[in-house]
């Protein structure tokens, strides 16, 4: 198998050193340049064509998400962003994966050195995860989908009632595409519980963007929050797993700690596994666009518990990998398109 050909992007002559030293050590990843700004990186882009591309976001001349609308519109290439923690870094991340950027990794906030072996260690796996996904390919199926779906109905029912849920799971390319839904939901919509993918830190500031999108409220979900219509819950990202718990008539988010399960933390299977437990039936569910099989068989807990059960479809997902094996288990009734989603988990609970 051929070595992943790497081309880093960062202004810091300390960083490009330690991620070349760092990730050199692998002999599955090559790296064929490194670049200080967007302007060297452009000239290595179009001469050396690499896999996959690590993009500092926070650089001089040109900021890292202007630089990679331009390039993934010529020339898609796999993306992982390299960001900072501070609240500026948040936002732009944010916008750099609905831009089209595949993973993000954080940089260590206080001393290199501390963190530096996880990071790196974080780093290589997400660079040969990276190499697996065809933008391009996404790119243009994308580009072919109608932007709006049909209108969605609400009924008054909806407003009222507070024993139904719908959740969604997504990973790899589900920044973007909940973006996209997420903003067609009504404003009456049955309480939504969300788990995507993202390192500690970052979602606070995308649940801000959902909400600034939404006509539902969005906020990164607190232990104790209640599930109610017309408000949408974000796992917070890297620390602990969302579940749902039942008191009375009501439904409770519990953040709980733990250990990675399927590989993620939050986990989609530990949020599902507790819908199924908890809400039963009054769950709608969709497993979304991501690599691996997380949430495939919480999803199948769903089903069997007499909830209602989608996968997104492969053509438009950035990675057909956990609706795949929810596909495959008979865990999902039927696969459907990204824009079809709200349409489809309102539905099924009229």
């Amino acid at each position: 198998m051929k070595p992943v050909r790497l081309l880093i992007i960062d202004d810091s002559a300390l960083v490009r050193r330690i991620l070349q030293e760092g990730l050199s050590q692998d002999p599955e990843i090559e790296i064929i340049g490194v670049a200080n700004d967007p302007y060297a990186a452009r000239d290595i882009l179009v001469r050396e064509r690499p896999d996959v591309v690590t993009l500092d976001i926070e650089m001089p001349k040109m900021d890292g998400v202007t630089f990679l609308k331009k390039y993934m519109a010529v020339l898609p290439t796999p993306t992982i962003i390299l960001s900072s923690l501070t609240q500026a870094g948040k936002k732009i991340t944010i916008e750099a994966l609905e831009a089209g950027a595949v993973y993000v990794v954080a940089k260590p906030v206080v001393g290199l050195s501390d963190q530096l072996p996880e990071m790196l260690g974080e780093l290589r796996e997400k660079i040969k995860q990276a190499a697996l996904i065809h933008v391009a390919q996404y790119a243009r199926k994308v580009q072919n989908q109608p932007m709006k779906p049909a209108p969605i109905e609400t009924r008054k029912a909806f407003e009222e009632s507070t024993d139904q849920v719908l959740a969604l799971g997504a990973s790899t390319g589900g920044v973007e595409a909940l973006a996209r839904i997420l903003p067609l939901f009504p404003a009456a919509s049955p309480g939504i519980v969300i788990v995507e993918h993202m390192p500690s830190g970052f979602t606070a500031s995308f649940a801000e963007r959902l909400n600034h999108l939404s006509q539902v409220r969005v906020k990164e979900a607190e232990d104790g929050d209640r599930i109610r219509p017309g408000l949408a819950l974000l796992a917070p990202g890297g620390e602990q797993h969302l579940t749902v718990k039942r008191s009375g008539g009501q439904y409770l988010v519990k953040l709980v700690p733990g250990e990675k399960v399927s590989g993620h933390r939050p986990s989609v299977d530990v949020c599902f596994e507790s819908l199924a437990r908890e809400v039963g039936k009054n769950t709608a569910a969709v497993l979304m666009t991501g690599m691996g099989g997380d949430g495939a068989q919480g999803l199948l807990k769903i089903r069997l518990a007499g909830g209602r059960t989608f996968a997104q479809n492969a053509e438009t997902c950035v990675i057909y990998g956990m609706p795949e094996v929810a596909m495959r288990l008979g865990a999902a009734e039927k696969a459907i398109p990204l824009m079809e989603i709200p349409n489809t988990l309102l539905a099924a609970l009229r």
